[in-house]
């Protein structure tokens, strides 16, 4: 494993998602959105509600899942995601999700869930 990049997994209830090295992963957390690089302090953290998680993996494109709630670990050489339920960036049809967030209700799950999509949407185009 280069100096650079470090183990990540994303685990949810019904599959795991991803299981590769990575040089760079977002995540957001009830403390706030936060970055990992290689050699991070070890944490743990609690995923929001409605969240997104980035990968920068080592070899291929950028990687963003919508993520329902669930728990960050990260120590010296690893990050894993403990996720509730996620969905790839990729599948997403941004006019759908855009729909199903005008048509949630304002502070509903529904809600957290669209705008976790569309915040994975994001980090999949790199914004």
């Amino acid at each position: 494993m280069a100096d650079t990049s470090f183990q990540v997994e994303i685990v949810s209830v019904e599959e795991r998602l991803y299981s590769g090295e990575a040089t760079f992963v977002i995540a957001q957390t009830t403390e706030g959105e936060l970055g990992v690089l290689a050699h991070h302090e070890p944490l743990f953290g609690q995923l929001i509600t409605g969240g997104a998680v980035a990968i920068e993996p080592v070899d291929g494109d950028r990687l963003a899942a919508a993520i329902r709630g669930g728990f960050l670990s990260v120590t010296g050489d690893k990050v894993t995601v403990l996720a509730d339920g996620a969905e790839w960036a990729s599948s997403l049809n941004e006019a759908d999700v855009r729909r199903e967030l005008d048509a949630a209700a304002e502070g509903s799950e529904e809600q957290a869930f669209a705008q976790g999509r569309l915040r994975a949407l994001e980090y999949l185009a790199g914004h």
